[in-house]
């Protein structure tokens, strides 16, 4: 049976609580000192949004309880990468990673940088997509193999996956900026690097930020919720499946999900996952995750409509670059302005708004 740490939280105390949600969750039997450990943060906007990417305190909760349990600093890798619409330096400072990585003296990585080495890699377990998607070779950066990793995902809905979670996180760090060829593949896709990142990495672990959760048509443009709650396991399906079922969802009805469990890869069922910590019974956020945005209804039509025929030209050819820019402003220019702002200050006028801005102001000072 797999276990799911889960803790209630406040401002004043989710440093600490996240110290004791990973001895809840057994961190010492999946992770060691003696190796590295990758810190997989998730940067899905390079604003600020809340709900949207690793939160400070999530990221400053884990280095803390890992070094004292013994982890050097010097091997707790900060580890981002960006995407062909998210800028993943600027998105380290918005979001207040920075401050943290300085505050323990974490090193950081930026997985597409130009001096990161990014080597083909042959799975040993079946690929169910990649190797048809990539066919030229499934690359992966080097810089992660022999790694210990923790992923940092918030708990959130998708408009390609439902929700995303630990297993949505390792999307990011595994594949190259050429990842949005999976989209219409994208279940099978994140079975793929599940199975990948079993072999590659020694330890795997997962902690989740339910602190503010996002509804909607995430990763980007949710409506954030506060609901205090953090989340941490060593296997990334349990806790993905937990986390989908908080939110009011069917976690075998989720393919990404059914297929992990299917295989043997984690639990997906939530009768089969021991719950330690808080009495979930009841818990139920009644989120729908089926919204989309103008901008999702046209990736959806090139993946999966009428304009599935033309997938291969508009997004695999040298006129890609339209679509990037349509997505820039559409989201950055139009809906941060217009909708998402307001928003925002709604968050920062709430005590984990304050917390936030306290991780910004620090991050000023240094």
């Amino acid at each position: 049976m797999a276990k799911v740490a889960v803790l209630k939280t406040s401002p004043s105390t989710v440093v600490e609580d996240y110290g004791r949600l990973l001895k809840l969750a057994q961190v010492d039997k999946f992770l060691s000192p003696q190796r590295q450990t990758c810190l997989k943060i998730n940067i899905s906007w390079h604003h600020y949004y809340p709900a949207c990417s690793t939160t400070p305190w999530q990221l400053e909760g884990v280095a803390k309880a890992l070094i004292a349990g013994g982890h050097p600093p010097r091997g707790l890798f900060a580890t981002h990468n960006k995407t062909v619409v998210v800028d993943d330096r600027v998105g380290e400072r918005n979001n207040g990673h920075w401050a943290v990585e300085r505050k323990y003296h974490l090193p950081v990585i930026h997985l597409n940088d130009p001096d990161t080495e990014w080597i083909r890699y042959q799975p040993k377990g079946e690929m169910l997509v990649l190797d048809k998607v990539y066919p030229q070779g499934i690359f992966i950066p080097k810089f992660l193999l022999g790694k210990d990793v923790i992923q940092f995902p918030t708990m959130k809905t998708h408009v390609f996956t439902t929700i995303t979670g630990a297993m949505k996180n390792a999307f990011g760090g595994l594949l190259h900026t050429h990842r949005h060829w999976t989209h219409s593949v994208i279940h099978e896709t994140l079975v793929d690097l599940l199975v990948i990142s079993r072999e590659i990495h020694p330890g795997l672990f997962a902690v989740m930020d339910g602190t503010i959760a996002g509804d909607g048509p995430g990763p980007r443009a949710m409506v954030p919720h506060i609901k205090n709650y953090i989340l941490a396991s060593g296997d990334w399906v349990a806790l993905d499946a937990l986390a989908a079922k908080m939110m009011g969802f069917d976690p075998l009805s989720i393919p990404f999900i059914r297929l992990a469990h299917e295989r043997g890869l984690g639990v997906g069922d939530p009768d089969q996952i021991e719950v330690v910590g808080e009495d979930l019974c009841g818990v139920n956020f009644g989120f729908h995750g089926n919204q989309n945005t103008l901008a999702s209804r046209g990736q959806k039509l090139i993946y999966h409509g009428w304009l599935k025929p033309l997938e291969k030209i508009l997004l695999r050819s040298p006129i890609v670059g339209w679509s990037y820019i349509a997505s820039r402003l559409y989201h950055d220019l139009y809906w941060y302005n217009i909708v998402g702002k307001r928003r925002v200050d709604k968050i920062l006028d709430t005590e984990w708004g304050r917390l936030f801005s306290r991780y910004m102001s620090s991050s000023q000072d240094s």
